[in-house]
This record gives structure tokens, sequence and C-alpha cells, in this order.
């Protein structure tokens, strides 16, 4: 006999609906899946009850700070598995969940479909009166009227021809539907959280400058009016997202010399990313760059070319930066009176000093950096690149990101966490839109498509946006540094169709920079993180032309501006890869076929899965190269490519379907 203390009493043992597994969820509701506006939201839910009654279920979904549910019937598909969406509004926080309910009016009417005999169908008559004439009692107006004329009719009514008619009739349905008895609803216990972003957060194309870099005379300090004067090249690259690297005052102490060295010279300009001096800290601007003034301007005069300035936040301090001397007690000081310095292994920062997220004083010093943050915001900001996230603390992050995107809600953060996969993961979970990944490493066909399978169709999608670099500052990959040209041209095509959300850093990749600073490494020589360097970007072997035309295939083609829809084809040479993405409407369908050896002319049949890309099996369709402009004629899912890397590396095809017209010739749609 069970313990009568540890037996579970029902609240009301008359609740017969059963809901399980509703999806999708991250970690069971602790942490949000992520959208932006105009997306759907597809959730699916297990729901059953006992016997044979017929279940409703509702998708409810409301935004936060709002009382009503707004709710959407779910369709049943198979072995008790419901399905429900909506789509996702203006950005803000979200939440959703399932009920269900035994509806007695649904059942009673598919009990009666069944009925034969007039007896029967004379007491099921009567049954169904009672029903009608409780649902009248919850409507009002001419619906409550429509509703007891029908009950009246039910019950009065010995003609078994008209009963059939009557209890069937889909008006009579659909009234009654609008009023059930959801007295005995279940209710799923988890209110599932629901972040929506902007579109940007999806789709979004990055170009990194160093404004100290963008003079136009050789050896003069560049600034910030000569990054505004850089703006109509970056338009016409065709990125919507310049990220500048600190710009704020830049410590003495400890000054990094070029190529890394521990002693600077006193005209060494040293690293962006130690910040802070007597000239100010990360709410300042280097004097060397100009104003606030001057960046107001330039965030101003970006937007009038289609594109926002993203700015890096880097929470670390030169040891002259303010809060040292203002705040000692958010640094870790060690027994001889010093700072221990920043290092992310095997990289050591000798000028930059990491804060103490365990100080006593851990309260003020979240405060202060919020505050960094809605300093820049109320500058024009609105999508940051964090350097290093996962070197600070995770409940900082969880705090920070959701206490400004309550307010402004159109925030993008960019977590730069080159690092371990469920360090990176839970950095997305936390509030981080899009996060940089192992792209660059990824070279062979295995490896590019295991990778992008598990970011694209894995769990993680559900909040993990991805966001493919080929390079960075601090990344010149093995690749890059002995590929030459072809394997800049690869890796570009290969990032910006592979991944809606890109970035190169440039003017170093479409003037295919690399040389490395040490064998065996990934530094660039003469990296313009410690020094000022001049770009021609006029060189005749600019690939400015190529990736103004590869961001326009993106601009131009919804099928590259989402990540979910991504899908791989075999090919019979393992130098060349075949990929696809289409709309859910089938309308626009890209297929990308690279050449991943940049030394060597490669050739060999595709087979393509001719329902993933919306053509008939037997039809001709034709292949449209968006890079070159050639046009070819396929038959079936088999066909033939041969890639020379030293012309262009990649086919990126757009798939036209035939269509007869009534003039009796075919064009290609």
């Amino acid at each position: 006999m069970a313990d009568a203390k540890t037996t579970a009493k029902p609240a009301d043992g008359r609740v017969r609906a059963v809901i399980d597994a509703v999806s999708p969820n991250v970690d069971g509701g602790r942490f949000p899946i992520a959208r932006v506006t105009g997306e759907a939201v597809i959730v699916r839910a297990d729901c059953f009850t006992d016997g044979h009654d017929v279940l409703r279920v509702m998708l409810r979904h409301r935004r936060d700070g709002e009382r009503t549910w707004r709710e959407v019937e779910m369709a049943p598909t198979g072995n008790d598995r419901w399905l429900g969406e909506f789509v996702a509004g203006a950005a803000g926080r979200y939440r959703y969940t399932v009920c269900a309910w035994v509806d007695h009016f649904l059942s009673w009417r598919a009990e009666f479909a069944r009925r034969e005999d007039p007896a029967d169908i004379l007491v099921a008559s009567r049954v169904g009166a009672h029903l009608a004439q409780e649902a009248a009692e919850r409507a009002k107006g001419a619906d409550r009227t429509a509703l007891r004329r029908q009950a009246k009719m039910l019950e009065s009514e010995d003609d078994i021809a008209s009963l059939r008619v009557a209890a069937l009739d889909e008006s009579f349905k659909a009234l009654a539907m609008r009023y059930p008895d959801r007295s005995m609803q279940t209710d799923w216990p988890v209110e599932l959280p629901l972040r929506v972003d902007r579109v940007r957060a999806r789709f979004s194309s990055w170009y990194e400058l160093f404004p100290r870099s963008a003079s136009a005379e050789p050896g003069r300090h560049g600034t910030l009016r000569d990054c505004e004067a850089r703006l109509p090249y970056v338009a016409e690259l065709g990125f919507d997202v310049l990220y500048l690297p600190p710009i704020h005052p830049i410590g003495r102490v400890r000054r990094k010399g070029p190529n890394n060295a521990l002693i600077a010279g006193p005209d060494d300009v040293g690293s962006p990313w130690a910040i802070g001096s007597d000239e100010g800290g990360h709410k300042s601007v280097h004097p060397a760059l100009g104003t606030l003034d001057d960046f107001r301007s330039l965030v101003a005069r970006a937007g009038e070319h289609g594109a926002e300035i993203a700015l890096d936040i880097a929470f670390q301090c030169a040891p002259d930066h303010p809060y040292v001397k203002e705040h000692p007690d958010w640094f870790r000081w060690r027994p001889d009176g010093s700072v221990q310095y920043a290092e992310n292994p095997p990289k050591k920062y000798q000028d930059i000093y990491p804060f103490n997220f365990e100080c006593d004083d851990w309260r003020g010093l979240w405060k202060e950096l919020r505050s960094v943050f809605a300093f820049w915001i109320g500058e024009g900001v609105r999508i940051f690149r964090v350097d290093n996230p996962h070197t600070k603390a995770f409940p900082f992050w969880e705090w920070v990101i959701g206490d400004l995107s309550r307010e402004y809600p159109d925030l993008i953060f960019l977590a730069e966490a080159f690092t371990r996969p469920k360090v990176m993961h839970r950095l997305a979970k936390l509030g981080f839109n899009q996060s940089y990944t192992y792209f660059a490493w990824r070279n062979t066909r295995e490896e590019l498509t295991e990778y992008l399978t598990e970011v694209t169709q894995g769990p993680g999608r559900e909040y993990f946006r991805p966001n493919a670099w080929p390079n960075t500052p601090d990344i010149l990959t093995e690749a890059l540094q002995f590929g030459g040209r072809p394997v800049f041209m690869s890796r570009l095509v290969l990032a910006a169709t592979l991944c809606a959300n890109y970035g190169i850093y440039g003017p170093a990749y479409e003037l295919a920079e690399s040389a490395a600073r040490d064998v065996g490494g990934e530094e660039y020589l003469d990296s313009e993180k410690y020094q000022l360097r001049h770009w021609d970007l006029d060189s005749p072997d600019s690939l400015r032309g190529l990736v103004a035309l590869v961001n326009r295939i993106r601009r131009e083609n919804p099928a590259l501006q989402s990540d979910w829809n991504l899908r791989f084809f075999d090919t019979d040479n393992e130098q060349l890869i075949c990929y696809a993405k289409a709309t859910p409407d089938g309308e626009n369908v890209i297929v990308v076929v690279v050449n991943l050896d940049p030394h060597h002319v490669h050739s060999g049949w595709i087979d393509l899965d001719l329902k993933a890309i919306g053509v008939e099996e037997g039809s001709t369709f034709q292949m449209h190269d968006l890079i070159t402009g050639g046009r070819f004629l396929w038959h079936g899912a088999r066909g033939f490519v041969m890639l020379d890397p030293q012309r262009v590396p990649a086919h990126v095809f757009r798939v036209r379907r035939r269509v007869r017209r009534e003039q009796d010739f075919d064009y290609f749609l």
C-alpha cells in the first residue's frame, strides 16, 4: 500500500489531456530559442488522452509584459504529434507554451458521424442539443442566439435525415468551436522563452577596418574622418556592417611595439586592445582618431550608405587605464604588488590587465561595464563585437545582455570566442546573437560538411547563429599563407554562401595579405594590431570586384540569407564540395560548387537531390552561374563540373526551371 504522505493527489482528476515533449526548447526552457522578426516559430508537442475522445490543442504566445495570450490552433501530424506555428513579431522577448483539453463537442460530433441506427441518432441528437445549449451560455449576441436555435432543433426534430444534416453542419461546428468548455484544460507547466531579433542578426555582411590605417597618405595616422571617406569603398564592396576595433586611448605603460615586440619605441602606436591612458578609458575616443563628434558623424554617414557601425567592446585595461587607479579592487593583485597580465593561451598580453570578476565590489564592476555599453548605445551604436567574452564571468553576460536588450531590443552582440564548443554554445544561450566559428580551420570537404551540418542542422541552431570569417587580425590560417589568390577566392565564396552571417578583415583580405610573422604561426607579419599600415586599395591584384559581386549575389538571393536551409550533395571528387540553399517556397534556389584545391584544376560529377532544389524528375533545367554569367542546361540529377582555381574556383548557380508559355516557346524562371 502506498504511503499516504508521499502519494501526490491530483488537483482535479477529471483533467485528462496529456502534453509531453514540447519543442523547440533550450535546456527545458532555461534559455530562449532565437528567431528574427517575420520568421515562423514552429512548435511541436505530443498530446493525447485516454480512450477515443477528440483533443483540441492550442499554441499560446505573448510578448513579455503582456497579460493576454494569443492562441493558434495546433494540428495533428500523426502518432499523437501536434504542430502549430506563429510569426515572430517585433524584436523583443516573448513566451510560448501549449495547452490542451478533451473537447466534448468534437468528440460527440465524431461519434455522431458513425451512427447508423435511427434510435441511436435520436439519442445522440439530444446529447448534442445539451452541448449546444452549454456553448450558447458561453457565447454572446448573435452567436448565442444561433447556438440556442441549433440546440432547439436537435432537441425537437425527429426526422433522421434533417438531424444528420444539422449535426454535421460545418457552420455549426465552427460556431461551437468558438466557445469550447476549457474548464478541464491541461497547461504545459513551462512558459518557454523566445528571443526575437531584428533581421540583421540572421543576415549580415561584416567588414573589419582599422581606423588608424585608413589614411590616404602613407605614414599618417588615420582618423575617424578618414574612415568616413572610406565608406563609399565599403559600400561598393557590399558590406552592411563596418566593424571597428577599439577606438579608445591606448595605454603607454608596457605598450607593445611592431610585431608584438615587448618594448615599444617613442613613436609606436601600440595595440588598440590595450585600452586606457591618462587621455581616458572605455568611454573616450583616442585623440589621434578624432572626437566624439567625428564618431557621431561616422555613424550617421554609414547609415546613409546602408551600413551600421559595429564597435569592439574589450573589457580589459592597460596598466595606466583610469580604472586601475580609481578602482584597484577590480583587479587581482599579486604579493609583489603587480597585477597578472591577461592570457588566452597560448597568447600572452603583457600590456593588458584583466578584470577580477570575483572581487568584493563585483556589483560595482558590473554596473560600470554596463554603462560602457550604454554610453556607446547613446552614441548610436546598436551592434557590438565583444572581445574574448569566454574569459569573463558567464553570469555577467546573461545579466548585462538581458538587461540592455529589454531596453534596446534591436541590439546585436557578436561573441568573439574561439574556444571550446560547449563554452561557445553557452555564450550563445546567454544572449549573444551571433558567434564566431571554427570555419577558418575547416578546409576539407569532410570537415566543412560535418561542421556546417552541425551548426545549421543540430539542436544548437535554435540559439547559435554562426558568423563565418576566413580571416581576422589574429588569424592568418595556413591555407591563406600558402594557397595564393585562389584560396582567398574560394574561402570568400565558402564563407559567404555557407553562412548567412559572414565577415572579412580588410583590406588584408581583398589584397590577399599572406605573410606570416613566424613559421607555423597565424600572426600577420607587420600586423596593424601593433603599427600603422597603408593599403593600396586600387591594386590591380585586388579581389574587390569579386567581393562586391559575391555580396550582391547574397543580397539578391534570399536563399543565401538563412542557415537552416543548407543541404550538401555528393561529388565523386573529394576536392569538390557541393551544397544548396533554397527559400521555403522554392522560388529561389542556389547551388554552389567549390574547388577546395587552390593549386590544381579539378573536375567531377555531382549528384543533386532534385526534390531539394524543386526540380521534377526527368525535366530540363538551367544552371545560371552568377559569378561568370554562364548558363548551362542540365537534365537529371547528375552533372559534370570543372573548376580552374587560377580563374574562378567556384560556381554559384541559380537554378532556373523551364516554363512553357501559351505561345509554345520555353523560358527559364
